[in-house]
C-alpha cells in the first residue's frame, strides 16, 4: 500500500515537474529584447534534402546584446542560412557578409512587449493545465485504491492538492519575472 501511494505522488510530482521543465523552455524562445542563440532555435535549414535545426549545421554565437552571428560549417550553406530565417518570420533580417549571417535584433515596440507578455501568459496557462492534468490523474488513482481508508484517500488528495499549489505558485513567478523582463526597456 506505502509503495502505491508513493508512486502516485511521485508521478503526480513528475508530470508537474514536466510541465515547468517545458514552460521554461518555451519562455527562452520569447525574446525580451536582448539577442540570444535561442531566438533561432525554431529555425530549419534545408541540408542536403532534409530539414535540419539550425544550430547543426552551424556555429550561434552574439557577440554583444543586440546582435547574433550565425557561422555555418560550410560557405555553400549561406544563402540557404537566410532563407531560412527569413522564412521562419522571426521579424529578424539577415546580413550574409560572404563568411557569416548577422542579424540586427531590433529594439521592442511597446506593442510587440504586450504581445510578447501575452504569449508568455498563454504558455503559462498551458504549464498550468498541465499541474491540473496530473493532479486530476493523480485524484484518479487515489480513489481507485480499494484497500485504501477513506480518511487516507482524503489525506492523500490534500497531498495532491498542495503539490498542484506548489506548482501553480512556481508558474506563476516564472511568469512574473519573465514579464517583468519582457516589460523592461
Amino acid at each position: 500500500m506505502k509503495e502505491e501511494i508513493d508512486f502516485i505522488l511521485a508521478s503526480a510530482e513528475e508530470a508537474m515537474e514536466a510541465a515547468i521543465v517545458h514552460l521554461e523552455k518555451e519562455f527562452v524562445k520569447i525574446r525580451a529584447g536582448k539577442a540570444s542563440p535561442a531566438m533561432l532555435s525554431s529555425v530549419m535549414v534545408e541540408y542536403y534534402g532534409s530539414q535540419t535545426p539550425l544550430s547543426q549545421v552551424s556555429n550561434i554565437n552574439t557577440p554583444d546584446g543586440r546582435t547574433i552571428t550565425v557561422q555555418p560549417w560550410e560557405k555553400s550553406m549561406l544563402p540557404e542560412i537566410e532563407k531560412a530565417i527569413l522564412n521562419a518570420n522571426l521579424g529578424f533580417n539577415p546580413m550574409n557578409n560572404g563568411e557569416t549571417v548577422i542579424i540586427n535584433v531590433p529594439p521592442l515596440t511597446e506593442e510587440r512587449r504586450r504581445d510578447l507578455a501575452k504569449q508568455a501568459k498563454a504558455e503559462a496557462e498551458h504549464a498550468k493545465v498541465g499541474v491540473r492534468s496530473a493532479r486530476q490523474e493523480a485524484n484518479k488513482e487515489v480513489r481507485g485504491l480499494e484497500e485504501a481508508s477513506e480518511d487516507l484517500k482524503s489525506n492523500l488528495e490534500t497531498d495532491i492538492q498542495e503539490l498542484t499549489d506548489k506548482y501553480s505558485k512556481k508558474i506563476d513567478d516564472f511568469l512574473a519575472a519573465k514579464e517583468a523582463e519582457i516589460m523592461k526597456v
